[in-house]
């Protein structure tokens, strides 16, 4: 199954599909210098299979998790490309989870004031989100995604396969973003996965979130409007992220429970626990709201929160940090 993304760039194919892995080399350019960017908690055969496909490989293994999407990092994947002599014609592809693409994605954008780079996601979290849409970035000071840019892939390759080698704790973490997708943007998608067994039609419910996103994208693509709504969940989770030992996904569920009406919540967190997902955090509400005060998502002293009053609708409000304390402390 494919889905195209169309921005004022240019557009690329999604394409969703068993054993695409190993044939990514029919698809992506990959006759020339490419930088494959993956990290230790990759089964290295995947980023392997990449490199059988091209011609001149370059592999880096970033260290695993969130703590090493750096600065640091970034120089590493610019400094390699500068030392193996990579020029504005040739590209990079990432093979990996968020963390993977994010930086990937960042350092493709920077060198040479950028180059072409593909998506290979690996976690259920990137094959349904982070892979999509152009969003490039790495941490700064506890900060998440703070230093970055708008940097669309010239493809994304999706294999379900891979994900018979995914912890069941990171593949419910990517399910917290699909039934984030569906409660704010399509009721009977959430309907779906409401009624349906735990798992059940991943394949389906990675093209339908795909598609979700490509439709919001394709309307704005730098997020000066509605593209926020994919926010939702993330002001406090985020916030939950930085302060515990939550996966993302797990973290923005628990972000979901908080900006959405007695009803949603009602619906909300029997999907969440069928997949074992938190839904509350015993981080106090002035931690959290000292984290959130640094959100990138903050306009001129207020905080544009996204909100699910019914299932399938969103609403977007701009609140000050008052106000979105009290909804916290009211949540508890």
């Amino acid at each position: 199954m494919t889905v195209t993304v169309s921005v004022p760039g240019g557009s690329y194919d999604v394409i969703n599909e068993r054993g695409i892995l190993k044939r990514v080399g029919e698809h992506a350019k990959l006759d020339r210098r490419v930088l494959v960017v993956t990290d230790s908690g990759v089964p290295e055969e995947y980023a392997r299979t990449v490199m059988s496909q091209c011609a001149r490989p370059v592999l880096v293994t970033l260290p695993e998790g969130e703590k090493n999407k750096t600065l640091a990092s970034f120089e590493l994947l610019c400094r390699t490309m500068l030392e193996n002599g990579f020029t504005r014609t040739d590209c990079a592809v990432a093979v990996g989870g968020g963390v993977v693409t994010d930086i990937t994605g960042f350092a493709a954008s920077a060198y040479m004031r950028g180059i072409d780079f593909y998506n290979v996601p690996t976690t259920l979290l990137a094959q349904t989100d982070a892979s999509v849409g152009g969003k490039t970035a790495v941490d700064l000071d506890g900060v998440k995604n703070i230093v970055g840019a708008f940097y669309q892939p010239k493809g994304v390759f999706i294999d379900p396969d891979v994900l018979k080698t995914l912890e069941k704790r990171q593949f419910s973490s990517g399910m917290a973003e699909i039934i984030k997708m569906a409660i704010s943007l399509d009721r009977e998608l959430f309907c779906e996965i409401e009624k349906a067994p735990a798992g059940e039609n991943i394949e389906k419910l990675i093209t339908e979130s795909v598609r979700l996103k490509a439709d919001i994208v394709q309307r704005d693509e730098k997020e000066s409007g509605l593209r926020r709504v994919l926010n939702f969940g993330h002001t406090v989770g985020h916030a939950v992220e930085t302060l515990s030992g939550l996966y993302h996904g797990e973290s923005v569920a628990v972000g979901m429970t908080y900006m959405c009406s007695d009803e949603v919540r009602a619906r909300l967190i029997p999907v969440l626990q069928k997949y074992s997902l938190p839904v509350l955090t015993d981080i106090a509400p002035e931690k959290l709201y000292e984290v959130l005060l640094h959100d990138k998502k903050a306009d001129g002293g207020y905080i544009n929160a996204v909100f699910v009053n019914s299932v399938g609708s969103f609403e977007i409000k701009k609140l000050r940090s008052d106000e979105l304390l009290q909804i916290i402390k009211d949540k508890k």
